[in-house]
């Protein structure tokens, strides 16, 4: 694609886009060569390789101007609007360059085109390309919230710790040995991203025992 638009349209500046998880591409041209990712997040099965081929980088390295790497919720965010606006089913290597544009600085540019190819979409994936979406949009959050073994406890976290908008869509209990405290992973979604504030502000004020799971912590893998 970038050596036919080269030829065509020699003044375009060529953008090429990769998963945050599986920037090999990136990494390569950073090294002068190809190299081996240590981490490869395989999400974006189609784009997700750990070492750039060795007849894509002089290309890449020639033609392309630009990298960028979007992470795998924006990817999940723009299936799921390519779906619902366009009626469009893309695979998340389908969506990935159209989730780069909102990261790209068009200013000045008269027109734009996004490679959208790939439609191989499992729709067993369809929860997890959905509760990622809702994580990346600050949507949905997750607790471990240690309840004592006691009447109502429960009650009490659902009248004075969650508001008007916010649902419990997630709540298993961890650990059952413990007759005095029962430990309970517990997902939130919110309405708004706006209202996660005053939910950690109940939290604290909260006599339970609360930990958010932060998306970055080891834990959080344990969700996927």
């Amino acid at each position: 694609v970038a050596t036919w638009v080269r030829e065509v349209w020699p003044q375009t500046r060529i953008i090429g886009v990769e998963p945050a998880g599986a920037a090999s591409m990136a990494a390569a041209i950073a090294a002068g060569e190809p190299v081996r990712l240590e981490t490869l997040d395989t999400f974006v099965d189609g784009a997700a390789v750990a070492t750039a081929g060795k007849v894509t980088y002089p290309i890449v390295k020639e033609y392309v101007d630009e990298l960028v790497s979007v992470p795998v919720g924006a990817i999940c965010v723009e299936m799921l609007e390519l779906y619902q606006t366009e009626g469009i089913i893309a695979e998340p290597a389908g969506a990935l360059a159209v989730a780069a544009l909102s990261q790209i600085d068009l200013r000045g540019a008269s027109r734009v085109g996004a490679v959208l190819s790939g439609g191989n979409n499992d729709v067993s994936r369809y929860s997890d390309v959905l509760e990622r979406a809702l994580i990346h949009q600050g949507l949905r959050h997750y607790f471990l919230v240690s309840f004592p073994q006691a009447p109502g406890a429960l009650r009490g976290f659902l009248d004075d710790v969650l508001a008007d908008g916010e649902d419990i869509v997630v709540f298993e209990y961890v650990k059952k040995s413990n007759r005095e405290h029962g430990p309970a992973l517990i997902g939130i979604d919110l309405d708004s991203a706006d209202g996660l504030e005053g939910l950690l502000e109940r939290m604290g004020a909260s006599d339970l025992l609360i930990e958010r799971i932060e998306p970055d912590s080891p834990l959080f893998t344990f969700l996927h």
